[in-house]
C-alpha cells in the first residue's frame, strides 16, 4: 500500500515533463520535425500561422546543412522561429536579396502572404464544375 504513493507520484512527474514540451519544436529528425511543426501551427491563430510558417522555411532555405537546420529548430517555441525569421528577413533585406526588394517590411511581406494564402482559399471553393450538379446522383422525391 505504501508503494501506491511512490508510484502516483512518479507517474505524475514523468506527465508534467512529457507535456512541457508541447509547444516546442522536436528537431531529433527531419520527420519528426516537420510532425511537431504542423501539430504547432495548427494551435496558432491564422496571422501567427502565416509567420510561423514563413519563418520555418525561410530558415529551412538558408541552412542547407540538415543536421545544422534540425540542432537550429530543436527546442524552439514558434515565438523563437518567427523570431529568428524577422532576423533572417532583415540580413536578407539589407544584403540585397533577390524577392524582398518588393517588400517595405516584415509586416508588410507577412501581409501579402497572407493576401495571397486567403485567394488560394478562395479559388479552391470555386472549383465547382457545373458538369457535376447536372450528374448528381441525389434524386429529388
Amino acid at each position: 500500500m505504501k508503494k501506491l504513493p511512490v508510484l502516483l507520484l512518479i507517474l505524475c512527474c514523468t506527465s508534467l515533463v512529457a507535456c512541457s514540451k508541447g509547444q516546442e519544436i522536436n528537431g531529433h529528425t527531419t520527420r519528426t520535425a516537420f510532425r511537431s511543426v504542423k501539430a504547432l501551427k495548427n494551435r496558432l491563430s491564422p496571422d501567427a500561422r502565416i509567420e510561423f510558417e514563413v519563418s520555418f522555411w525561410m530558415l529551412r532555405d538558408s541552412i542547407k546543412d540538415e543536421k545544422e537546420f534540425l540542432n537550429t529548430v530543436d527546442g524552439k517555441k514558434p515565438e523563437e522561429i518567427i523570431a529568428m525569421g524577422k532576423e533572417l528577413y532583415q540580413q536578407r533585406k539589407n544584403s540585397g536579396f533577390a524577392g524582398y526588394e518588393k517588400y517595405t517590411s516584415w509586416e508588410d511581406m507577412i501581409a501579402k502572404f497572407g493576401k495571397e494564402r486567403i485567394d488560394q482559399d478562395n479559388r479552391r471553393g470555386q472549383k465547382e464544375d457545373p458538369k457535376d450538379k447536372a450528374n448528381d446522383v441525389l434524386y429529388k422525391l
